[in-house]
């Protein structure tokens, strides 16, 4: 064989071995580049967390409040051009105020909104409801039947909520809807008292039974109850206390009301007494200490001369009692203190007592964030 026959074979036999060695190469080289893309592309972020329920209910609630607030900003500036010369406290201003309240009450401090507002000097922070409002001559976005019935499902909701947030936000809710359906309420025909309180006092409420011994002797001091269970039936307790000396109050006012307020006011007596009864049915299932009830009451003059304005501050001193109760329960217990809150709010609005923003929550507006302009 010629030498040159030999390097020919030579190099046909190396050829498949270099093109192999090149595939590999290639091959290490992608595996390599495609490493390195995943080692130093971003990971993608976590999907943000769910907020809790509370939170979402609190932004839904005060999204709701300012929605209504333009509404009634509009409604209000229409019937202000309408009406010229008419008082300057209109039922749509003392909605615009209540739900300018509730709004700063649901905003969170220190947010987006609460830092680029104006400050405690404008119309917004002091509660006031702005000047600078849609001409006279706009037309309304709704009726005014519409937005009450708007501002009633509004109430309903925030109370509905309220059975199952967390404690404090459950009392916020509840105060602004109750609120807020009296608001409603005030724009359409008013009823008597017998029709404002039906469907919203817990007659049927269902205590569970007691896990201690009902003699007060082996209760057990406050002491060894858990600190939730000790404060629930603390704020019971006061309940108890509180409806005990309103229903009192109505004893007193029997004879010193007008003879048509006389037959509502003893159903209203009857209510108190069953509300008491429960409120000491309910600590008693914490093993709360009941107080003996006092023989009588100390009613001043002023109550004796204005039954009616007496009867009022009665009710609306029960209202943070139930605060309490909302805040601090949960279950039966919480959906008892909110239908006895709505109903104590309305009867202190029917004997005349300024009506609250927030029912319930004892408000210092001052300390309030403003709202945005």
């Amino acid at each position: 064989m010629a030498p040159w026959s030999v390097v020919k074979d030579d190099n046909q036999e190396n050829r498949p071995r270099m093109r192999y060695f090149r595939y590999a190469v290639f091959s290490l080289a992608a595996l390599l580049v495609v490493s390195l893309g995943f080692a130093f592309s971003p990971a993608e972020p976590p999907a943000p967390a769910e907020p809790p329920f509370s939170e979402q209910a609190r932004e839904a609630a005060m999204d709701e409040a300012l929605e209504l607030r333009s509404a009634a900003l509009e409604l209000g500036a229409a019937d202000a051009g309408s009406n010229a010369g008419a008082p300057a406290e209109e039922p749509m201003t003392q909605v615009v105020t209540l739900l300018t309240i509730q709004a700063r009450a649901l905003l969170l401090p220190g947010s987006q909104a609460s830092a680029e507002a104006p400050g405690p000097t404008s119309a917004s922070a002091a509660g006031v409801p702005p000047t600078a409002a849609p001409p006279p001559s706009s037309p309304p976005v709704v009726t005014v039947a519409e937005f009450a019935a708007r501002l009633a499902a509004s109430g309903r909701q925030r109370l509905k909520d309220a059975e199952t947030a967390d404690g404090g936000m459950a009392r916020l809710l509840a105060g602004a809807g109750t609120a807020q359906l009296l608001a409603a309420e005030r724009l359409g025909a008013a009823g008597s008292l017998e029709a404002e309180t039906q469907g919203t006092e817990p007659h049927d409420a269902t205590v569970p039974a007691p896990a201690c011994p009902a003699t007060p002797s082996a209760a057990g001091s406050a002491s060894t109850s858990p600190p939730t269970g000790a404060s629930l039936a603390t704020a019971l307790v006061a309940a108890a206390a509180a409806e005990l000396e309103t229903a009192y109050g109505y004893q007193a006012a029997l004879t010193r009301l007008p003879p048509e307020a006389v037959r509502p006011a003893s159903k209203v007596l009857a209510q108190h007494q069953d509300l008491a009864v429960h409120a000491q049915e309910y600590g008693q299932t914490l093993c709360a200490t009941l107080p003996p009830q006092p023989p009588g009451y100390v009613l001043d003059q002023g109550f004796l001369d204005a039954p009616a304005a007496g009867l009022a501050g009665l009710e609306a001193d029960t209202l943070p009692m139930y605060g309490d109760v909302v805040a601090l329960a949960d279950g039966a217990t919480r959906a008892w203190a909110l239908a006895a809150l709505q109903a104590a709010a309305r009867r202190a609005q029917h004997w005349g007592a300024d009506t609250s923003p927030l029912p319930g929550l004892v408000l210092d507006e001052g300390q309030l964030p403003p709202l945005p302009e």
